[in-house]
């Protein structure tokens, strides 16, 4: 669905290419990673820890050739609304924030899931019909 809707909603000067040409097991990976359990504890207990660890692996990890940020951002919505969530943050504050996400190194990947946590509980709002 996520993808989807990346593809249709927020096509740039690149088309995102058809989903079938994914890493296979990457999305999945991405996908399971936040409701990880280790000795019957969960990794990332909360909402904003898990949707945070999502949306660092979605752009990350590049589980797709082309449109991971933009695949990373839908998730993230989609994730969240299950929920009953929306991120209610300035388009273009969110576009740098997401840019800025890519653009850490991956010795930096403590910080950067950090620093999306802190970015989403500024933003997370309930989410409205």
């Amino acid at each position: 669905m996520a993808f989807r809707l990346a593809q249709e909603l927020l096509t740039l000067d690149e088309p995102i290419p058809d989903f079938s040409t994914r890493f296979p097991g990457a999305v999945e990976s991405c996908l399971e990673v936040p409701f990880q359990k280790f000795y019957g504890h969960q990794a990332y207990p909360s909402l904003v820890a898990k949707a945070a660890i999502l949306f660092y692996l979605m752009i990350k990890n590049h589980p797709f050739l082309n449109g991971n940020k933009r695949i990373a951002v839908m998730t993230l919505l989609i994730f969240l609304l299950m929920y009953g969530k929306w991120v209610a943050a300035d388009q273009q504050e969110f576009l740098d924030f997401t840019r800025w996400v890519a653009g850490t190194a991956a010795n930096e990947s403590k910080f950067a899931v950090l620093a999306i946590e802190a970015f989403l509980r500024r933003h997370i709002r309930a989410a409205t019909s």
